[in-house]
């Protein structure tokens, strides 16, 4: 056998065998990636450590390891879905508590990890920019109640980062739930019990209301509704004299029905009447004023969609949200997180690059009655001065007058290497499309708050109407217009990058927004594509409203974008499934796919062949 010459392979070798032990599973498999670090199933994936095995890369690895070894042995999955809530916020709560039990429980009975897990939460706050935040809003109460329970059930001071984001938070949390985190002590070897604890703390937060149904109480009412099918009454004795009567009641109802028919006819009549009168009470006379028009619907797409106020929505610039010093260090940030990619993605870019110059070049129509004289043909007309002159014009390509707009998901879900990604190759096709002279717009949509914002403040203080419909404060981010020349504008997609910027998502409305923005636009051609990971989610609407309420909307918002043809729509999923909502949709099941999936469907956008471009951008499959 050969020795590897990978001075980093015996430290692997030994933090694997140490993580198995840690996580008492002989049979863990244990990997090295680039990828976000994980668990999935019995295979767990640590950061990747190279050649030169710098301090903090070994660092991270010992504490990444640790973290998702003492989450295998002292975690119960079925124990933990069981009490899982049902809204995203109280679900980040519940699961960042968790995880913070188990790495204190841990460290009681292994010390040595939690040097290991300070390291990993402070490479995690530095990478974050958590000492960098000045306003609470922006640091996720999720994180700071799990290091709250992770301070006070070891005792360790956390790293300057995350006790920034805790000292945020903490005169909330131990207001609203100070009385809680009394038990802390009684429960945290206990999974189930601590499971009860953290919903009460959910509860104290203010977050009860996404908590959905106690499962102790609703295993109770099962056992209840055992006895009570047990306890049915017996049939009647006489079952021929219960058919007797139902047979006379049917009997009676037949009798009735023709008089009944008549009633009926009657009230018809006298209600056509009625209409009539009214339709004639309802015309104004000359001199009678008008009432006021009712207001326009808040979508065009469909008009029983409600907003329940825009007084707090924005439309903002990227530069407008962080200075542009702070621009530049979260865009130098951006390009040191995706630098292993940058070979594969510029390969990409001028693959994309050459097919559109390719189909750009300049064809003529010859031998016409008007248009640009052909000089090429005047030897005709010298030779023989009868001959009519010959004119040309330039003949049309699907080119000219184009705009592309790129529509990117700034949802919570896309934190990491998805919003990484998706900024990365927002960048490239810019660049690239601007090469071959086709302008490009880029923009975001999130929320400005969790749980409603200053929208269900306002709608919890005039009395908490009943389906109020959408309840939180949009925020719609131009990180690029059309005419803004790239090299003015790169920083700003480094924006995505800040702490506390991704929130909810609104599908709908944004595409309705983009679209708007379209339509106003003087090219002929549009193109319209949205890059999403998921479903729209806002806890604060769905919870006052029907399950369905923003996806049935984003459904008919699609409808009619497809049905007017003024845009061309195009989607792409990461991880998601979006061909559900979409006529011309890919999914992808790996961020790193993200970059060939942009640049093919562009690239058939604008094949000259109308047969091979239907059969790619027509495609409902995941790649």
């Amino acid at each position: 056998m050969t020795r590897s010459d990978n001075p980093a392979d015996p430290f692997k070798k030994a933090l694997s065998e140490a993580a198995r032990t840690m996580a008492d599973a002989r049979d863990l498999t244990v990997t090295y990636s680039v990828d976000p670090p994980g668990m999935s199933g019995d295979t767990m994936r640590l950061p990747q450590v190279t050649r030169r095995m710098t301090h903090d890369e070994v660092l991270l690895a010992r504490g990444t390891a640790d973290t998702l070894a003492l989450r295998h042995r002292f975690h119960d999955a079925g124990l933990h879905a069981r009490y899982m809530p049902h809204g995203q916020m109280a679900r980040d709560l519940y699961q960042a508590m968790e995880e913070a039990r188990c790495e204190a429980v841990g460290a009681h009975h292994m010390p040595g990890t939690a040097k290991n897990i300070d390291a990993r939460i402070a490479h995690e706050a530095t990478r974050k920019g958590y000492a960098q935040i000045r306003d609470r809003q922006d640091a996720p109460l999720s994180v700071a109640a799990s290091y709250m329970i992770r301070q006070l059930a070891t005792g360790r001071e956390l790293p300057e980062g995350a006790g920034h984001v805790l000292d945020l938070w903490r005169g909330f949390i131990e207001e609203r739930a100070g009385g809680t985190l009394d038990g802390l002590e009684d429960v945290l070897a206990d999974q189930g019990a601590f499971a009860k604890f953290a919903r009460q703390m959910i509860t104290d937060l203010g977050y009860g209301d996404q908590l959905g149904e106690d499962p102790d109480e609703l295993g109770d009412e099962d056992e209840g509704t055992d006895d009570d099918t047990e306890e049915q009454p017996d049939e009647p004795e006489n079952p021929d004299s219960q058919g007797q009567d139902e047979q006379s009641e049917d009997d009676d109802s037949s009798d009735d029905s023709p008089a009944e028919d008549s009633a009926q006819a009657d009230v018809a009549l006298d209600q056509d009447a009625d209409d009539e009168m009214s339709d004639e009470a309802q015309m104004p006379e000359a001199d009678a004023p008008l009432d006021p028009p009712a207001p326009p619907p808040h979508s065009e797409a469909s008009a029983d969609y409600k907003v329940f106020t825009t007084d707090h929505d924005e439309e903002v610039r990227a530069e407008d949200l962080a200075d542009p010093a702070e621009l530049e260090r979260l865009r130098a940030y951006l390009d040191q997180q995706l630098d292993p990619l940058k070979g594969a993605v510029s390969r990409l870019a001028n693959k994309l690059q050459r097919r559109l110059q390719a189909q750009q070049n300049r064809s003529w129509l010859f031998d016409l009655e008007e248009g640009i004289l052909d000089a090429g043909r005047l030897a005709r007309v010298v030779a023989n001065p009868t001959t009519p002159l010959s004119f040309k014009q330039e003949k049309d390509t699907e080119f000219r007058d184009t705009v592309v707009t790129l529509l990117l998901d700034n949802s919570g879900s896309m934190r990491g290497r998805p919003i990484s990604i998706a900024a990365i190759c927002a960048d490239v096709l810019a660049r690239t499309l601007e090469r071959c002279n086709v302008k490009v717009e880029i923009l975001g949509f999130t929320t400005r708050a969790w749980k409603g914002g200053q929208s269900r403040e306002r709608w919890l203080h005039e009395g908490r109407a009943a389906q109020p419909g959408r309840l939180n404060d949009l925020r719609h981010i131009i990180y690029k217009q059309a005419d803004a020349p790239w090299r003015r504008v790169r920083p700003n997609l480094g924006l995505m990058m800040k702490e506390g910027l991704l929130k909810e998502n609104i599908d709908g409305e944004a595409l309705e927004w983009a679209h708007r923005r379209m339509l106003a636009r003087p090219e002929v051609r549009k193109i319209l594509m949205v890059i999403s990971d998921g479903a729209p989610v806002d806890d604060s609407t769905l919870s006052v409203n029907a399950a369905n309420y923003l996806e049935k909307h984003l459904r008919d918002v699609i409808a009619m974008v497809e049905r007017r043809k003024a845009v061309e729509l195009l989607a792409i999923g990461i991880g998601h499934d979006v061909t559900r909502y979409y006529e011309r949709a890919v999914t992808i099941t790996d961020v790193e796919q993200l970059a060939g999936a942009m640049t093919e469907q562009l690239a058939a956008l604008f094949d000259k062949d109308p047969r091979a471009r239907a059969r790619f951008i027509g495609i409902k499959r995941a790649i």
